[in-house]
């Protein structure tokens, strides 16, 4: 039986939507709904890992658990590393959930489903992704989509992630949810790694592990949340979590 621990980093320095994660959604900073969401998922101790005293106060006014990291950190997953180690470092979590801090209308079940895959020892990496039913998100960069072959209902083994449409041919498409669940092991052998030509590339910093001989497998989920990353789908999350409220 694994033992997670989720982790969710958060910083302020976004440049197309300043101060995000204290975005005002239904009363509450975007960080609360996102810590809310993890919580509500039910599979371990949830921290938020920031480098900012606001976000820190937030999470801890509604009860949450935050710890403060370096500022100058280059990725989400070094900050994550770092949390890692303040928060255990006796290694009693052999599971880390890495939960995007910008993912307020996520639903709690998908964050459980991430870790499933991790039951097959084969895996180092487990993530998440949905299919593409717009012909726009299949062709916009921004779009990242996962390339895999199915190893079981509903889940996939990650043989690439890209901007572009892809694979070629009829069939399903799979825009990934970057979200992940680690083996402690397979983090701490992932942030070892120096970057790789494919993840400079694409700017993709999953590819680092898969062209490290590393296995991503992804479950194939239903609900795809929405990122918030600009004003419109600031509203966009506003308008769905105000929905969900009246249901």
């Amino acid at each position: 039986m694994s033992d997670p621990l989720v982790l969710i980093p958060a910083r302020l320095a976004a440049t197309r939507l300043p101060n995000k994660p204290l975005a005002d959604i239904a009363g509450e900073p975007m960080i609360v709904h996102v810590w809310r969401r993890a919580v509500e998922a039910g599979i371990g101790p949830v921290v938020v890992a920031t480098d900012t005293d606001a976000i820190a106060r937030a999470i801890e006014a509604v009860g949450g658990v935050a710890v403060m990291t370096r500022a100058d950190h280059p990725s989400g997953s070094d900050r994550l590393a770092e949390a890692l180690e303040i928060v255990d470092p006796e290694g009693r979590h052999d599971v880390v959930v890495n939960v995007q801090g910008d993912l307020p209308t996520i639903h709690p079940g998908i964050i459980g489903a991430a870790v499933t895959p991790l039951a097959d020892r084969a895996v180092d990496i487990a993530t998440l992704c949905a299919e593409i039913t717009r012909d726009a998100e299949a062709a916009d960069p921004n779009v990242v989509k996962l390339v895999g072959h199915p190893v079981g209902p509903n889940r996939l083994r990650a043989l690439y992630f890209t901007r572009a449409r892809a694979p070629w041919g009829e069939g399903p498409l799979f825009h990934h949810i970057g979200l992940y669940a680690y083996r402690r092991t397979a983090l701490t052998r992932f942030m070892a790694l120096p970057p790789g030509a494919l993840e400079t590339r694409e700017k993709l910093e999953q590819l680092r592990a898969l062209e490290a001989g590393m296995r991503i497998d992804a479950i194939v989920v239903d609900d795809l949340p929405l990122g918030v990353d600009t004003p419109a789908d600031l509203e966009r999350a506003r308008a769905v979590l105000a929905a969900r409220r009246l249901n």
